[in-house]
C-alpha cells in the first residue's frame, strides 16, 4: 500500500467520523448514516490494499 493511499483512506475515515459526529450533534440521522457509510468504505479500501500488499511480497 502506498503512503498516499494510506493517507487518503485515513482521511476518508476521519471525514466519515466527522460527518457522523455532526449528524449526532444536529439530530440529522441521514448525515450520521452517511458518516458511518464513509467509514466502512474507507476501512474496506484499507483492507483491500493490505491484501494486495500480502500478495506482492
Amino acid at each position: 500500500m502506498s503512503t498516499s493511499d494510506k493517507f487518503e483512506n485515513k482521511a476518508d475515515e476521519l471525514k466519515g467520523k466527522a460527518k457522523e459526529a455532526a449528524g449526532k450533534a444536529t439530530d440529522d440521522e441521514q448525515l450520521e448514516a452517511e458518516g458511518r457509510t464513509d467509514q466502512v468504505g474507507a476501512n474496506l479500501k484499507q483492507a483491500g490494499e493490505k491484501i494486495k500488499d500480502v500478495f506482492k511480497s
